[in-house]
């Protein structure tokens, strides 16, 4: 008691000096530290908070439905989504204004590398408009057709969203598309024009493209520059008027979905979840309906952009929920949870991502195949568009056999593996997934359906034992000044695309649709385009079901023995040119040896394409006359002959 009371003089005389020195240098005198009662009546009922405070749980209770707004960022790549979220970050007191506030919600390594998003990121934000604090849940998402999965599912999340375009640049191939997934989920649009500050910006023209694409009236558009912080507050007034608040009931029992999850290997899942009904908190137990196994919740609270506790979530409210899941396969993305004996109907969850481009993954060292195993499970969690199927290979041993939605996204999910988690990886080449309709019945029973897969080139079935095979087609959009239209149509005719529409979005830009094979353009269809059009094309597409093609299996044989690893499936057409390129990497890429190594390309039983590794020379593997001749004629001989 003597010690307490004597810290607590020596606190107060310490506080008076410092307040006597403060007054003398017109310094703000500190805030005496409250007794009890006077803590107590200090306890205003109304009290306002901002982004900045963390120190202390937040009351989510004092935020009805009424003034929640949940909402999304989109756009296409590099048009200022999150430079535009790092402006209402500031503007509501979420971080300090700086001039380091760069890319705040792109917390990956890979993110601020290249440069883009990658992970969808959340972050609550507290505003105060016309005598109310609103609580608004903004979703920055990434911009490129490789991850649109993690666009459509922030936006299960939300009640409208915010349409990012380039003042300079105008309406981009993933705008189109990321416009109508907003349109599909019958979520509110608002256009946002950005970067209006840079020389070339013509604003006025990107309205009408807008108005003549969307059907957007041109008078509903901000125009703003997020870099300058231009005219970005009237954003956030859009949001509060044209965004309405979510539909949910607070007195109905628990459901939330299960929109996102990461890993922590102290904490376990932490999941992103969105509330549709009811109220949870710390302690109270709860089901997932995908596993039925029942956890303890350890932890609630929003992301302000970091993790914030609080009391408890209510509907309508996003945020994050820890209850100790050890295991990454126990929080499926798309789950419904709800409270412990008061189960309810599952929210329909997400549409599961349909792979574009398959590979195999294989550890460098067999040794490392279990921490690899686990560090693909932990990454998988976060990233749930990946398939996995088991694979094995004679040459590289057991692994794996995933899929991805597309090329940068399988260039990303190996960075993070080896950023992350510190592990190395063999990839082989990428392949389309093909399919096959088998013709005997004896086949059907065995395989037990008719119609099957095939994502091992390996794998492909013999002529013999199908009817007609499969391959899988994408609607590319193509948006391009007019100057380019007839490069890209020889493009496309090149690729076996086949038009379907053309249109003017305005006087210099045009946008056409193409039926693609998917293999035509899944490796460099892009930089081609990008070359053609002096980088001002842009690019997207989407999935369009399969068609009948002419395919045979390409065997690459090393000295009349097959290897399996590089085996792949081509258009009939392109075997004589695919083969013979391969043919001619390999003689550039395989090391020379002591003998000749004869280099084949084989559609079955007939060789089309042939190259031959040269002998390696050296005094010791020829004769004295020989070796005496060849250098010789190796020094009369002219350079470059």
């Amino acid at each position: 008691m003597w010690t307490l009371a004597g810290q607590g003089c020596w606190r107060r005389c310490a506080l008076a000096a410092w307040a006597t020195r403060a007054a003398r240098r017109g310094l703000p005198a500190p805030r005496p530290a409250p007794t009890r009662g006077a803590a107590a009546e200090s306890k205003a009922p109304d009290r306002s908070y901002s982004s900045a405070d963390r120190k202390e749980k937040i009351d989510m209770s004092r935020f009805p439905v009424e003034n929640t707004r949940n909402f999304s960022i989109i756009a296409h790549v590099d048009h200022g989504k999150s430079t535009l979220a790092d402006r209402l970050l500031e503007l509501t007191g979420a971080i300090d204004k700086t001039k380091n506030n760069k890319q705040v919600l792109d917390k990956l390594q890979v993110e601020r590398e290249r440069g883009i998003t990658v992970k969808a990121q959340t972050a609550s934000l507290f505003y105060d408009y016309e005598g109310k604090q609103y609580l608004l849940n903004l979703i920055d998402t990434p911009g490129h057709v490789d991850f649109s999965y993690e666009v459509s599912r922030s936006l299960s999340a939300c009640q409208g969203v915010l349409l990012v375009v380039d003042a300079n640049e105008g309406i981009q191939a993933q705008t189109v598309a990321n416009f109508f997934l907003a349109f599909e989920a019958q979520l509110s649009v608002i256009p946002v024009i950005n970067k209006i500050d840079l020389k070339n910006a013509d604003p006025e023209r990107v309205e009408k493209q807008i108005e003549k694409v969307f059907d957007i009236p041109s008078d509903e558009c901000i125009k703003i520059s997020a870099k300058l912080g231009t005219n970005v507050e009237s954003v956030l007034q859009a949001v509060i008027k044209r965004i309405p608040p979510p539909k949910v009931h607070r007195k109905n029992p628990l459901r939330a979905l299960v929109f996102d999850s990461t890993f922590d290997q102290y904490r376990g899942v932490i999941a992103n979840v969105a509330l549709f009904d009811g109220v949870v908190s710390k302690g109270d137990k709860i089901v997932s309906a995908h596993t039925q196994k029942t956890y303890e919740v350890n932890e609630v609270g929003v992301l302000n952009p970091n993790e914030q506790p609080t009391h408890k979530l209510y509907a309508g409210q996003v945020g994050y929920l820890i209850a100790g899941m050890k295991d990454v396969t126990e929080a499926q993305i798309g789950d419904t949870l709800y409270l412990h004996k008061q189960p309810v109907e599952p929210l329909p969850g997400f549409k599961s991502a349909k792979p574009m481009v398959f590979a195999g993954m294989y550890p460098i060292d067999q040794s490392e195949y279990n921490n690899l195993k686990s560090a693909i499970e932990k990454l998988t969690l976060n990233d749930s568009s990946v398939t996995v199927h088991r694979d094995s290979s004679l040459a590289l041993g057991a692994g794996w056999r995933l899929g991805f939605l597309g090329l940068l996204h399988m260039e990303v999910f190996n960075q993070r593996l080896e950023q992350e988690y510190n592990a190395s990886v063999i990839l082989t080449t990428p392949t389309v997934p093909y399919k096959a309709v088998l013709s005997s019945a004896k086949l059907i029973k065995e395989y037990r359906e008719k119609e099957i897969t095939i994502i091992n080139p390996a794998q492909f079935p013999d002529k013999s034992k199908v009817t007609e095979y499969l391959e899988p087609i994408v609607l590319g959009t193509i948006i391009t000044p007019d100057e380019y239209t007839g490069k890209i149509m020889m493009l496309c005719q090149a690729r076996r695309a086949v038009q379907k529409n053309m249109m003017y979005i305005d006087q210099n830009r045009i946008m056409l649709k193409y039926l693609f094979p998917l293999n035509e353009i899944v490796v460099d269809f892009y930089d081609s385009l990008k070359s053609l059009s002096s980088g001002y094309a842009s690019f997207d597409y989407e999935d369009a079901g399969y068609q009948t093609a002419e395919l045979v299996k390409m065997d690459i044989l090393l000295n009349g023995n097959i290897v399996e690893e590089l085996v792949t499936v081509v258009h009939k057409d392109k075997a004589y040119s695919a083969g013979k390129a391969i043919c001619e990497r390999l003689k550039d890429s395989l090391p020379r040896q002591l003998f000749e190594i004869a280099i084949q390309a084989a559609l079955g039983s007939k060789i089309i394409a042939r190259e031959t590794n040269l002998i390696f020379v050296t005094e010791s593997n020829i004769c004295d006359e020989t070796w005496t001749t060849w250098k010789y004629m190796e020094e009369r001989m002219e350079p470059g002959k």
